[in-house]
């Protein structure tokens, strides 16, 4: 009678193991299964700074609502900056210039894949003053009459570059060269002149569109002095650091980077879509 009764508490025991580890294991499954729900991806991208207020702001948080399992993580500076950050090793996963050159260099370079490339906005150069300002100059030919003036540097800033060119065809380049102060990127300036410190500078529309309340555009550049088109392309870059996750994700975000909704932000922005 002793053993029956042993038998039966040792049956018993092993039917409770049994229901244990089964219930051990679905309380596992579940658990990976809701770790797997919550895991986000992360992509880099690195754009120029004359977009980073439409990205912060709108697009971004945008994509993230409709794309729970990823996370966008921006660097703004100027193209030149960032395309020299992406050759020397920083791990984008997307890059955006405001000019058709860094992204060739990369392009040439092998960092980006030509096919990968979209030419996806456009904007214009403008001649800026401080709203409350007493400005001197009425236009882009004038602009020596000007006591300071504010330009991204032309050997990384692509705003800088469009401002050499324009200055060159107008003749007027060394002089204004004697008066200019140069930034790191195109926001540096328009803060400079925000601010005060310059009595005027070379931005992009788009720029000069933010800070409505604190500057006032002069003159748009005539177009026989800038022929080159201010042309924002925006690439996949080869980062052999990402996961096929990531990389998979980046081409997501650059695809909806050309759909109606944010081609409309763009626009908002004050950006034309090509």
């Amino acid at each position: 009678m002793k053993k029956k009764f042993l038998a039966v508490l040792l049956a018993g025991a092993m039917v409770l193991g049994v229901t244990a580890c089964g219930s051990s294991k679905d309380s596992s499954k579940s658990t990976t299964e809701a770790v797997k729900k919550e895991e986000t991806t992360t992509i880099t991208l690195a754009a120029a700074a004359s977009l980073e207020k439409c990205y912060t702001e709108k697009l971004i948080p945008m994509f993230e609502k409709e794309n729970k399992g990823i996370k966008v993580e921006g660097s703004y500076d100027s193209s030149g900056k960032l395309q020299s950050q992406i050759e020397n090793g920083m791990a984008a996963d997307v890059f955006m210039s405001a000019a058709t050159e860094q992204m060739n260099n990369l392009v040439k370079g092998k960092y980006i894949s030509k096919g990968d490339v979209v030419e996806l906005l456009e904007n214009k150069v403008v001649l800026i003053a401080p709203k409350k300002g007493d400005a001197k100059v009425s236009s882009f030919k004038d602009i020596t009459k000007a006591d300071t003036i504010a330009l991204g540097d032309p050997k990384s800033v692509p705003a800088g570059q469009y401002a050499q060119e324009i200055f060159t065809n107008l003749k007027n380049w060394n002089d204004v060269k004697k008066k200019a102060s140069f930034g790191t990127n195109v926001t540096e300036v328009l803060n400079w002149v925000a601010k005060g410190s310059a009595s005027c500078g070379v931005v992009y529309a788009t720029d000069a569109a933010s800070m409505a309340d604190k500057v006032e555009v002069i003159a748009e550049a005539p177009a026989d002095a800038l022929k080159t088109p201010v042309v924002y392309p925006v690439g996949l870059v080869k980062n052999n650091e990402a996961s096929d996750e990531e990389k998979k994700d980046a081409k997501e975000f650059v695809d909806y980077l050309q759909t109606d909704d944010a081609k409309a932000v763009f626009t908002k922005y004050g950006f034309s879509v090509e």
